[in-house]
């Protein structure tokens, strides 16, 4: 009978820093070491990159640096212990994303990942050649396969393995978060492992990289695809897989199931906190500021803040003017209260009179309009980057999914800043996270999550006097954007048309907008960024 003991090395790694990387690695297997000597420690895709390494891939020096990597880890490496790993290298003459294994002082095989993601958010055809066929390696006695990421979402790659003898498959993974995305991920696997009849190691990155979110939840599934252990999410894991091999050559896998998350709720709003926080820590911040108007998206905005880092480091400010409801000042100063974070209030009444002076003459003869609404916004701005230049801390902006899709934001205003957690986030959900993270602590007033939705830019406004209802505007948007339903097939599942025409022709007349919107965490199937990228200039014309 033999027997492994695999540890899913379930690590938060920083994109090009190969030093910091090595070290986590080290100091994961010595700490594998310590309790199984002769442990095999499975770690993500591209883990000596970090993931997603981007054009660093055609950096000249990329090769001898990764080189110096797999040398330092090949000599510091604990006796005894196994590491499998991802990183790029260069095979053949040509660049490739590799799953190697070392063991006794230097690499014994590797396998080259065959099936490149090219879709949503993954660019690897510009960068990666793809492996040809299967690597079955003998660890402790059991014959193990490699594979990487989306070779498990493909079915050859997986049959392969177990055609040329496979008894367990190990899946190295970068697999970034989106709403459900942990269930299909498991449905997938358990699929493989009874198509092939074996069991499936599925290890999986964890922390934010820019706008994607790499969620762990690293498990394991036996040859008929029953889920044996799972490891925790939105967290560093280091979790045991015990993987025995029988006389009879029967593989089993069994280990802990960690805590998950309560439901999908719970876990979007540990991606958004998860995805805050690296971003602000892994980029050297301080500290954040962000307007706090006492609408609930800025609300949201400062829990999820306070959340990530604690009060000590989130600066609110309110900036109030001759349309601010009381109620408004009122709410903010108490979520702030509620928080523990330092509040201030800096009316922009004289900075607003002070611009529209100076713009009197070139104004002259011209009605108010918007342009006198925006004004108000760019007045925050101004202000939130001051603040940011002498403090160091980074501008967090508080536009929600809607508002982005359908322009309803200002340039150099409310979309002045350095990082938007709530930019994937569609209104309605805003509000079912308000919710839920209330549920775990009053921190947003009720208030704020009752009243009607405003900008404040001008009396009596309200989001809807210019916008559909959120729900139907979230409804028609997830459509069109996430599903590329057209707006002809739109209206045809029971929409009004001129709702939908409009929304459409506001979300595409408004590509130039986000083009120059910070980044934030994506949370659904297809978000305002890497994904979805169209022509700012176009002649496409709304309909089928």
């Amino acid at each position: 009978m033999a027997t492994l003991n695999i540890l899913m090395a379930q690590i938060n790694t920083r994109v090009g820093d190969f030093d910091g990387n090595v070290a986590r690695i080290l100091a994961v297997a010595q700490r594998a070491a310590d309790t199984h000597p002769d442990a095999i420690c499975v770690f993500p895709e591209l883990t000596l990159t970090g993931y997603p390494p981007e054009d660093l891939l055609l950096r000249p020096s990329i090769e001898r640096r990764v080189q110096r990597a797999l040398d330092r880890l090949s000599r510091e490496l604990p006796p005894g212990v196994t590491v499998v790993l991802g990183y790029p290298a260069f095979r053949s003459g040509a660049l490739m994303n590799l799953a190697g294994v070392i063991s006794g002082g230097g690499v014994v095989a590797e396998y080259a990942k065959r099936c490149l993601p090219n879709y949503q958010v993954f660019d690897e055809k510009r960068y990666f050649a793809p492996g040809a066929s299967a690597v079955v390696v003998p660890l402790g006695g059991v014959q193990v396969a490699l594979s990487i990421c989306e070779d498990i979402w493909e079915s050859a790659p997986v049959a392969d393995s177990a055609a040329a003898g496979a008894q367990l498959v190990l899946n190295l993974n970068s697999s970034p978060y989106h709403r459900g995305k942990q269930a299909e991920r498991e449905a997938l696997v358990a699929r493989r492992a009874q198509s092939a009849g074996v069991p499936i190691v599925y290890v999986n990155q964890v922390g934010g990289q820019d706008e994607l979110v790499f969620d762990g939840g690293s498990f394991a599934v036996d040859a008929k695809g029953a889920l044996r252990v799972v490891a925790p999410r939105f967290v560093e894991a280091e979790h045991w897989v015990g993987v025995t091999l029988d006389p009879a050559g029967d593989v089993a896998v069994d280990g802990l199931r960690a805590p998950q998350p309560d439901n999908e709720l719970d876990a979007t709003y540990q991606a958004l906190v998860l995805g805050l926080r690296d971003y602000i820590d892994k980029n050297g911040f301080p500290g954040v500021v962000l307007g706090l108007s006492g609408g609930i998206d800025s609300a949201l905005t400062l829990a999820i803040a306070v959340d990530a880092f604690g009060a000590e480091r989130v600066q609110a400010i309110m900036m109030p003017f001759r349309y601010t409801a009381a109620m408004s000042i009122d709410d903010a100063a108490e979520q702030s209260r509620l928080l523990g974070v330092r509040h201030s209030v800096i009316s922009i009444e004289a900075i607003y009179d002070a611009f529209m002076n100076s713009l009197a003459d070139a104004f002259a003869g011209r009605a108010p309009d918007t342009t006198e609404e925006n004004l108000q916004a760019r007045c925050r701005g101004v202000i939130l980057m001051s603040i940011s230049n002498k403090t160091g801390s980074l501008v967090l902006t508080t536009g929600n999914k809607s508002e982005l899709a359908v322009g309803y934001s200002t340039l150099y205003g409310d979309m002045a800043g350095g990082f938007d957690p709530i930019k994937d986030v569609p209104k309605t959900l805003v509000y079912e996270l308000s919710r839920f993270r209330n549920q775990r602590g009053l921190c947003i007033p009720e208030r704020v999550i009752e009243r009607a939705p405003s900008a404040e830019l001008a009396p009596d406004q309200k989001d809807e006097d210019s916008l559909p209802p959120y729900p139907v505007l979230d409804a028609i948007l997830e459509r069109y954007i996430e599903n590329d339903e057209s707006a002809d097939d739109i209206v045809g599942s029971g929409f009004q048309r001129e709702d939908v025409e409009r929304v459409v022709r506001l979300v595409d007349r408004n590509e130039y907008k986000r083009r120059q919107a910070p980044v934030g965490v994506r949370i659904t199937r297809r978000g305002f960024g890497r994904d979805r990228r169209y022509p700012i200039t176009s002649g496409w014309v709304v309909g089928d």
